[in-house]
Order: C-alpha cells, then structure tokens, then sequence
C-alpha cells in the first residue's frame, strides 16, 4: 500500500492528464496510511481539495446484510468525519464488491445526504427490470439513483496496449454492457484488488480509440455518469427490496454460517455498544459525567475493520481468522471496562450510607420486570437487601463461596487484614424504571427475608405461559397456556454434511442426515425461586469426514448440552447449547416445528423487517437457467424471525445465529443454523455452487470449529401482529440485559468522587413497549444533545412514535442520520411523530441537566 500510494499521490500531482483516482471508498486506506506517512497528510489533503484524489464515503466497504443498521451508519458516520479533514467525500453509496445488498440502503444512504448507490452483486432481471441503471426505493420510499457494474468492479483492470489483447478482452464486455445500459455510458474501471495505478493508461485509451472509432473513451469520474444517469430519470424503472439473486453473479447466501464463534463474538460486541454502553453513557452524561466519544470511536472502528465482507463474511485465511477475532475480543474489553466505569461513576457519587449498593440498569426505554442473577460480595455470612424505603426485599441464593480478600483489594491484606470475604450468586424479581437505574442496600450480619423453591409441577419447566414436556426422543413438546398451541419436536438437532468453502454451504453428492432423537439422553432440571432450568446432554455419533458420510460409517461425533431456561413470568423460553464438534465437513442445525403452514416468513432487517417466501421457485430451473449458484432460500435475520398465521405466531430471538431456512412439508418448521464445519477458502464444482472455485482453494483447518461453542436463542409464543405484540422489543430486551453494580467499601483501583451527587433511582426517557422502537441513544459528536433514533418496524402501517424525557427538553430538531439538523420541521419530540414502515427518524434534544 505505502509503494501503491507514493505512485497514486505523485502521478495525481505531476500529471495534469491523468485527472481522478477513487481510493477504494473506505478512509481505513488512509488511516493506515498516515499511520507510517504522517508526513504526507498535506499531500492527500491538496489533491483531495484539487478533486482529484476521491475519497469516502466508508470507514470501511461494509457487508449489508450480516451487520446491523447502527453498525452501517457508524460506518458512514466515521467514514464521512474522516473524510471532511482532507475535503469532501465522494457522495455515492459506492459497495462494488459487497455480497448482496440489503433493502434498507437507500434509507442509510438518504440519511447520510447519500442519492447514488453503485453496486454489483445480487441483481437478476426478476427484480423488474434488464437494465443496469434504476431507482431503488427501500420501504419507507427513500430513492437512490442506482448504477449496477454487471460485469464486476474490476473489467478494466490490467488493460492491455495492442489490438489483438484489448479485442480480445472487450469485444464480448461491450457487447453484455451496452445491451443492458439505458445510457450507453459503460464503465470500466481501470482498478483491482490491490493493483498499482497503471502507468501506460493513455496509451491505452489512445489504443482504444483508434480500435473502436464508433465510441468514446475519457477517464472519468463516478459522478459524471450518474449525472447522465439522473437525465433519464423518467425512463428508468423503479425497484424495492433486496439484491441478493445469483443469477449472474455470486452473492454467497450461506455465508452468514461461516466461523460462526467469529459471527457470534461479533453480534455480541455490537450489541453490547448500541443497546448497552451508549445508552449507559448518555444516562452518565446526563447526569454530570464526561460522554466517552474518542474510547467509544475506538471501539467501534476496531469492529468497522471487520465489517468489510470479506472480514465479517469470513472468507478468508486462518491467520486473518485470528486478527478479527483479535479485534473482537479488543473491542468487547474495552467496552466491557467503560461500562463497568460508568456504573462506578454513577454509584459511587449517590449519597454515603452504611450499607453497600446494589444498583440495577435497565438499557430498556420503558419499564421491565426481570428475573436478575447476580453476584455480591460482602464480609459476613448473612445479609439483609431493602429498596430506598426501607422495605425488604426478597432473595434467593444460588450459590456461596469464600474469597481470598486480596482479589477485592490488595490493599486490604497489605495492612494485614485477612479476613475473607464471601461471594452469593443471587436471584431476585426488581422491576425497573425505564432508560435508568435504581438501587438496593446491602445490610451485611442481618439474617435477609430468603425465598423458598416452589413445588415444582409435574411438567418439565411451566409458568403461567408455557407448560413444557419432555419427549422419549429428548425433544420439548412447548404448550402455549393461553392458546392452546403446541409446538412438538422442538430441539431437534439435524446434521448433515458440507461439501462446500468459506463462502457457500454445499451438500455432498451422497447425504446423510443425522438426527439427535437416535442419540440417547440425560436429562436434569433443577428448580429455583424465579427460574427453573432443564439440561439435556447427549452425544451424536458422526461421520469423521465426508468419506466416512458416504459410507456411513461413523468414528466422529458431536456433543451438545442443551440448557432450557424458564423464569416466572416470561414470555420467553431461554436456550443455550453448549456444543463440542470432533467431526470434519458437516453443518448442524436445530429444529423448531410451529404449527402455521407458512409460505411466507419474516425476519428482521437493518431498521425494519422483510418477509421472504419460505421456498424459491427459481430452485426449479436454476441449472438450466445458468444460475451462478443456486437461490437456495436460506435467509438472514439479524436479531429475530417469526411463523405467523395472523393470529398467532412464533418468534425466533438470537444472539449472533444470524442463517435460518423454513423446511418441512408444510413449510411450518425453523431451520436454525448452529455452526459449519469447513476446512477449505474456496472451492470448485460444488453441488449449489457449480464452476469455479470462488476466492482461492487454500486450506482453511480453523473453519473446521473442532472444539466447543456455545450459542443461545430464545423462543416466544405470540398473539396478534408481530408488531402489536412488540416482538422487535422483546429481541432487543432479550439481548439488553439488566447490568448490575454492587458497591461495597473496597476497590482495587481508586476514584475520586465528583462534586457533584447522584440519585439512587433515575430514569431518562420512556417509550412504549409496542410499536416503533428504539434504535440509538448516544451524545452528540458536536454538540451538548442526546441523539435518539427511534424506527418503526411494520412494513406496511405508519407508527407514531413517542419519546418523553424525565428531564426538561430545552430544544429539540429532527436530523440525519449524520446528526446534521434537517431543514424541514417536524412534529414535537414528546408527541406524536409519524413513522412510515420500515423508517427510522433521528432527533437531537437539548435537555436540561441541572439539579
């Protein structure tokens, strides 16, 4: 990159013939850069003002259907601040190369100012029109203007100079471009991965000229063609949705499967910022306390570097494996620590008592009633927990252990005090106040008011939702109390082999499905105050390798402890397996049958939901038809799914499992995908997936995920619409939970107390439960205001959103999604405000944080 560089900045400032180069739409190129050039920064600085050097808008060319909505704004947000230091980005949603793209960009790239979108993957004339020039609309009715490169991003690459090569290479391309161009205006990138600006590009273009006397040839710039594009306007087509056909060119469906501990730690870390850390730092900001930006852009862009689709996709090298799961784990601690200090920070400023705190967070904007497990640690071996009135609050211990006082504080024995402390993993119901906080008091030598286990049932797991039994398979039978539905044969887990690469699932010629209901089984539950759980463990005995598959002979396995958890009043069936994988090219999924004969199923999608039919009828002629791979219809999701009928429904919760598949002869069961098992980068002539390996055939043993993985998904019962029954909420709760703080009089490191106090309870703003939901909290880049971004999930009614401050709003104005304030006006923060299906609106309120 630095040798590419010096010859990019140099050609661009002594040639006044040679007039533009896009530096690959991503800014991370030029953080990288500057990191060993520092030097150079005046340079790209002229020649980006000079327009001749275009850069942005990405932080990173991100993948559009595995990341989330907030991770994709980041993207563009940091990407475009980058950019504003050398001069203006390029304004294009530029993704060349990206596996598919999602049918919400046009509402990313509009909140951004964004009215162009360039891509290649996932089109077919199926969408509506042949042509590769169009109006995308994403559901709310944001347009970009869309220039689809049919033939990739890289034909003009390495062009040769003579007659002979450049016929050769171009007579066919010409021939494909033209027929599909409303325009005639071809492009051909003169660019490839990692390729070096070519030097003779003139004497090519002179080549060009003098062979093909009927066209023009002039270096030019993105926007130009868009501009002849836009011209047009009245002639082009108008689309919706998603791109993600591999008619033409692949867009590696299953991809979403690949490394699934990377795509786990993944979903985790971004989670954990969006839902957890930035709501909790904007909580602590309101309160007094200094908003992190400069720790928190640190995290985010160590994950932006993996949201590239090769990174995030997973198609790559074992050694690249281990750098982004590096980045993953950097990201999480650090965000784990931040949200550990401002809980600190918070706690330790609430008025001195004698007893220590226990301070629960809700991340939630409305009130919830949770089941918390937590931990406390005291010197004493009973204790009393009261509420800020004195009263008593009830408990259950799970577990006890004595600690070494030295992993409190050292401090404690260096003056000689060895006294241990003791650890209670406890169990308490606390409902909480929204978008906030409140506290309990630890009163220690003081026998507390301890809740018994009730007397179990005589199911395995029941609460006033659900009535749950066990199988003689070691499957649930899940009875839905208020419906009368039941939900048989849930758990399943289904194996079968995987005879393709990194990029696309491929069956092998001779399957064989192995299912867990041959395996034997244990099963234990144990019961206690406001949960209970039950844990199934048994062993699959597998082929080894797909050898042994074809034979059916058996020396692998695959062991899975499953843990089924109930809380009181949950809507929720909690479930994580913990899996050990001793077996080589398969992939396993779980199996959750539902009693609604679908043909059509929904998922969430960045800012809103789709619903797919849950069979491909392009799956009949794909072969004849030419397809590049076969449109297979396994979906992503990103948090949820749901099977509904109308009237009832089931929803599918998880944390990072993000492929799933409606099988069945009714069309009626989930198909969640567990985990691949390949071994390989790239590969050829694979069943779904015929030709040319895609990428390169390099071995890949760390894709293999030999060892264990654990993985959780949740399940709920619904009544009514999707929608009416809050199931985005439920999700994102699910996936936001209670953060809890004990504060006790020692610290290992120390902090000086503020000037100022905080509450023992505070809440910041509400919603409702249902309906449009939140999407960020946050501060302000520039200015002393919270951002909220609230979107409305239906795809077909308007929502009317609501969000209503604790604190007095002092001024208020609708913005982009770049946090710049839009012209227009918009109904009042406070009341209600109109969300189209599948829109997000973002606000900036100016509160008043005085006390």
């Amino acid at each position: 990159m630095i040798n590419n560089m010096e010859e990019i900045l140099t050609r661009l400032e002594c040639d006044p013939e040679y007039k533009y180069y896009v530096l690959d739409g991503q800014t991370a190129v030029l953080e990288d850069y500057f990191a060993i050039k520092p030097e150079n920064k005046s340079r790209v600085k002229a020649l980006v003002e000079a327009g001749k050097l275009i850069i942005g808008p990405w932080y990173t060319q991100t993948d559009t259907t595995i990341v989330s909505g907030e991770s994709i704004v980041r993207n563009l947000m940091y990407g475009m601040r980058d950019c504003l230091a050398f001069g203006e980005p390029m304004k294009i949603g530029y993704l060349p190369d990206s596996f598919g793209m999602s049918a919400q960009l046009p509402h990313i790239f509009n909140g951004f100012g964004i009215k162009r979108a360039m891509f290649w993957r996932g089109c077919s004339e199926r969408h509506g029109t042949d042509r590769t020039e169009f109006l995308w609309h994403s559901n709310d009715g944001s347009e970009v203007v869309a220039q689809v490169l049919p033939l990739g991003y890289a034909i003009g690459k390495y062009l040769p100079d003579d007659e002979v090569g450049l016929r050769k290479r171009l007579d066919t391309y010409f021939e494909v471009l033209e027929k599909a161009s409303a325009t005639q205006e071809i492009l051909l990138p003169n660019g490839h991965d990692q390729m070096p600006l070519q030097q003779n590009i003139f004497t090519v273009i002179d080549k060009l000229r003098e062979i093909y006397p009927q066209r023009e040839f002039v270096m030019s710039r993105f926007e130009e063609v868009f501009e002849k594009i836009e011209a047009l306007r009245e002639k082009l087509a108008t689309l919706k949705g998603e791109f993600i056909d591999g008619k033409y060119m692949r867009v590696h469906r299953t991809i979403s499967s690949t490394r699934m501990d990377i795509k786990i730690a993944h979903a985790q870390i971004e989670n954990k910022i969006v839902n957890i850390l930035e709501p909790l730092a904007s909580i602590a900001w309101s309160l007094g306390f200094e908003y992190h930006h400069g720790l928190l852009e640190k995290m985010w862009k160590e994950i932006l570097k993996n949201h590239a689709h090769d990174s995030i996709g997973c198609c790559c090298s074992d050694k690249v494996h281990k750098e982004i799961m590096t980045r993953f784990v950097l990201a999480d601690d650090m965000a784990e620590n931040l949200i550990r200090f401002y809980m600190r920070k918070i706690v330790d400023n609430m008025p001195a008592t004698q007893a220590d705190k226990l301070t629960f967070f809700n991340m939630m904007p409305y009130p919830r009633e949770e089941v918390i497990n937590t931990t406390i640690r005291i010197r004493a071996s009973q204790f009393t927990l009261k509420d800020g009135q004195g009263h008593e609050v009830e408990y259950f211990i799970r577990e006890a252990r004595e600690i070494d006082p030295g992993l409190v504080d050292r401090q404690i024995v260096h003056y000689g005090n060895y006294d241990p402390f003791m650890e209670y993993d406890i169990q308490l119901s606390q409902v909480l106040p929204a978008m906030g906080y409140c506290t309990l008091y630890v009163e220690g030598k003081k026998p507390g008011l301890q809740r018994s286990v009730p007397v179990p049932t005589q199911a395995l797991l029941e609460n006033n939702f659900y009535h749950i039994a066990l199988n003689q398979n070691g499957t649930l039978r899940i009875t839905d109390k208020y419906t009368g539905l039941s939900y048989d044969q849930v758990l399943q887990l289904e194996d079968g082999s995987d005879d393709g690469d990194e990029y696309d699932y491929s069956p092998a010629k001779a399957e064989w499905l192995i299912y867990s209901t041959s395996s034997a089984h244990v099963c234990e539950v144990k019961h206690e105050a406001w949960q209970s759980m039950a844990t199934l463990k048994l062993r699959m005995a597998l082929p080894e390798n797909l050898q042994q598959r074809a034979v059916r002979e058996t020396s692998g396995y695959l062991d899975a402890e499953c843990h089924v958890t109930l809380a009181r009043n949950s809507r929720r069936i909690d479930i994580e397996i913990q899996l050990d994988n001793q077996a080589y090219d398969h992939r396993v999924r779980v199996l959750i049958p539902t009693p609604f004969a679908s043909t059509a199923v929904l998922a969430d999608n960045q800012f809103g939901t789709i619903t797919r039919p849950v069979e491909d009828t392009a799956m009949e002629n794909w072969q004849k038809e030419g397809w590049k791979e076969a449109p297979i219809p396994v979906w992503n999701l990103l948090n949820y799914a749901a099977l509904h009928d109308g009237k009832q429904g089931l929803a599918l919760f998880t944390d990072g499992l993000r492929e799933f598949e409606i099988i069945g002869e009714k069309k009626d069961t989930f198909a969640l995908t567990l985990f691949r098992s390949i071994g390989v980068l790239g590969k050829e002539e694979l069943v779904l997936r015929p030709g040319r390996p895609s990428g390169i055939k390099l071995p890949t043993p760390d894709s293999q995920l030999r060892g264990k993985l654990s993985c959780r998904f949740s399940l709920m019962a619904f009544s009514g619409s999707p929608t009416a029954a809050g199931i985005a909420q439920h999700a994102r709760a699910w996936l936001t939970p209670v953060q809890c703080y004990n504060k006790i009089p020692f610290d290992a490191m120390k902090l000086n107390r503020a000037d100022f106090e905080t509450p023992g309870t505070f809440s910041l703003l509400t919603m409702p439960s249902v309906g449009c939901m939140l999407s960020a909290l946050k501060k302000a880049e520039d200015r002393d205001e919270l951002i909220i971004r609230i979107f409305n999930p239906d795809e077909q009614h308007h929502g009317e959103g609501m969000v209503t401050s604790t604190l007095p709003i002092t001024g208020w104005q609708e913005t982009g999604m770049d946090e710049k304030p839009l012209l227009q006006q918009s109904e009042r923060v406070g009341q209600f405000a109109v969300v189209k299906p599948c829109q997000s609106r973002t606000f900036s309120l100016a509160i008043d944080c005085s006390r």
